[in-house]
């Protein structure tokens, strides 16, 4: 065979470059698994850089005799493009304006990832300010309500060991594994 005719089955190219067959067995497998459909979005991403790559290489060397691969590799890119198309319609892939819009003013996206955690971090310390602020205010209205109605204070604590005891028994139960064994949670 002749160079035309390697390229024109995709085994050779122009410009002393390897052109990359198209695989269309990705695009007629299908897959349910989230994972395994964002990896092949994925390789298709991969695919179609190395096909701009080529593009390129064959525009910024072009003379007439390119002129078959230089089309060859074109419709490669059209036709990865649309696989492309076709394996992102099986993604559910949501990404905050935020992020988009780092991006376009040339700042890294790690940045949002970053602000969120810390936003995230402060909101959790005022909730745990609040807690404690409550956790002091029922020990401190249970010190001073036991010197003022001691055994109105004891019933109480009797009925909240009873519930509290009720409410563990109902937990376990429903941590209980078809097996009779019993999720563990650890306690801090």
């Amino acid at each position: 065979m002749d160079l035309s005719q390697n390229t024109a089955l995709g085994i050779g190219g122009g410009n002393g470059m390897l052109a990359t067959p198209v695989n269309d067995t990705a695009a007629a497998t299908t897959v349910d698994d989230p994972k395994q459909n964002l990896n092949q979005v994925i390789n298709s991403i991969q695919k179609t850089l190395g096909l701009l790559h080529q593009l390129y290489l064959t525009v910024s060397s072009f003379n007439t005799a390119s002129q078959l691969p230089l089309l060859q590799r074109l419709n490669g890119l059209v036709t990865e493009l649309d696989n492309m198309v076709k394996l992102s319609e099986k993604c559910n892939i949501q990404v905050p304006m935020e992020v988009l819009n780092l991006i376009d003013d040339g700042k890294n996206p790690d940045e949002f990832t970053r602000d969120v955690i810390s936003s995230c971090i402060a909101k959790n310390q005022v909730t745990k300010g609040k807690t404690d602020a409550f956790k002091s205010l029922r020990k401190h209205l249970l010190e001073e309500l036991e010197q003022t109605f001691p055994d109105e204070v004891e019933s109480y604590r009797e009925i909240r060991a009873v519930s509290a005891a009720e409410a563990k028994r109902h937990a376990q139960a429903q941590s209980s594994l078809p097996n009779g064994d019993v999720k563990v949670k650890a306690e801090h």
